[in-house]
């Protein structure tokens, strides 16, 4: 070796300090947070009602909604009472499916997520996140309702993917290998965003790699890294959300999105997320995205099966302010409120009878 870089690679470098936290390995933490075997038979059976809206067999509407983030457990809870009520409803012509997103991408910095700091004070106790995370997950499922999530740290799977019916990968994700690689492993069905740019193709060639086998690093249930071979996941699909601030829901994004995946030999069955760029970032217009893709289910449009909500119990969102937060608002991104959530869920049961 060069006697100057060998100089370079042994010189101290500036101080750097960092921590460690013991995490519990999943084993350790399913064991804290067991399910019994009637809550696994009913989680099986509704991430197969969801891959028979995605595979065509059942003609309902598969509806993702809940809050952008979760950052209280108890409001969380409320929603979820008054959403599977409503669920009983509408269920003949909807599947409604509660986001309970416990991580939240950030372009810079800023609060990550109930996972990551649950105490909402930067302090990063992610023992109690996972824990909060998972027993939250379990309790939603225990009103009868299907879990969704977005996963962001492909390390948080393996505690948290026996909990899931439909997971979410990000705009920023789609492209990543090691989500690809991580939704090839899942049992749920995985949607893919297109790209922020509204770039469709990646998340067709996300759905592509998802669906073949992999040999990948993951962690075994004792927190053991292993080498995996995934089984592929056939259940996926993509998500329109849009991209640099303008919509990609309309019928002629809808045809062109649908054609370019028939044309690829995948999944032509499409979900529609009524927020982000769909909605120029106006929670409000969330609404008029709703509609517009109801309109074209009942003039024909087969392929659109699945919708997004970001909804939570009231509108709008607030600042990350402990001990000053308002019960029930989004600390992420602005939220409708549950009146607006529990008419449109109406609306779009009663449009598809």
């Amino acid at each position: 070796m060069n006697a100057t870089v060998s100089a370079m690679l042994n010189t101290p470098s500036a101080s750097h300090d960092s921590t460690t936290m013991r995490l519990p390995t999943p084993s350790e933490l399913r064991a804290q947070l067991p399910m019994d075997a009637a809550l696994k038979v009913q989680i099986d059976d509704q991430r197969r009602a969801v891959q028979r809206i995605l595979s065509g067999q059942d003609d309902r509407l598969l509806v993702v909604v809940g809050p952008c983030s979760v950052h209280d457990p108890k409001a969380a809870l409320d929603y979820a009472d008054r959403l599977a009520a409503l669920s009983e409803e509408v269920s003949d012509r909807l599947l409604p499916v509660m986001r309970v997103y416990i991580e939240k991408p950030r372009t810079t910095v800023g609060w990550k997520g109930l996972a990551y700091d649950p105490h909402l004070n930067g302090r990063g106790d992610m023992a109690q996140g996972l824990a909060l995370s998972r027993e939250l997950m379990q309790n939603v499922a225990c009103r009868g309702l299907p879990v969704a999530t977005e996963l962001l740290q492909p390390m948080l799977a393996t505690y948290l993917q026996d909990v899931l019916s439909w997971v979410a990968i990000g705009a920023r994700t789609t492209e990543s290998q090691l989500h690809r690689e991580l939704a090839s492993d899942l049992v749920a069905a995985v949607g893919f965003k297109n790209a922020t740019s509204g770039d469709v193709q990646v998340a067709i060639d996300a759905i592509e790699a998802a669906a073949h086998s992999h040999q990948r690093f993951a962690l075994d249930e004792q927190g053991r890294p292993v080498m995996q071979q995934t089984a592929g996941n056939p259940h996926t699909h993509v998500v329109l959300r849009g991209g640099h601030g303008e919509p990609n829901y309309q019928a002629h994004h809808v045809r062109k999105a649908v054609n370019t995946l028939r044309e690829a030999g995948q999944n032509p069955r499409l979900m529609v997320d009524c927020s982000h760029a769909n909605a120029r970032k106006d929670h409000r217009r969330q609404s008029e995205v709703m509609l517009d893709v109801l309109a074209q289910r009942q003039a024909g449009e087969a392929n659109l099966v699945a919708l997004m909500l970001e909804s939570h119990l009231f509108e709008g969102k607030q600042s990350l302010k402990p001990g000053a937060l308002r019960y029930g608002v989004s600390v992420t991104d602005a939220c409708v409120g549950w009146d607006t959530t529990e008419r449109l869920l109406k609306t779009a049961a009663e449009r598809l009878r």
